[in-house]
């Protein structure tokens, strides 16, 4: 998996636009002491779900593979 230019910018920006779409569906309400970790694993799993991105086979899921794949994601959403 080739890092993609802006990536720790990319995985902000899909953080902040995972967590708007995730509240407004009204399926989930994130509190202020939920880690960037956890936050990125419910918005990939919640994005797989609603079928908005393909899911990563479940025995290569990572941190670093679901950051990539939500840095992908979020450089989509100009």
């Amino acid at each position: 998996m080739k890092k993609l230019k802006n990536e720790k910018e990319l995985v902000k920006k899909a953080i902040a636009l995972g967590v708007k779409y995730g509240e407004e569906r009204g399926v989930v309400e994130f509190e202020p002491t939920d880690s960037a970790n956890e936050k990125i694993e419910y918005i990939y799993r919640l994005l797989v779900h609603d079928k908005v991105i393909q899911p990563i086979p479940e025995d290569q899921v990572s941190q670093k593979s679901l950051r990539h794949k939500l840095a992908i994601w979020a450089s989509k959403h100009s």
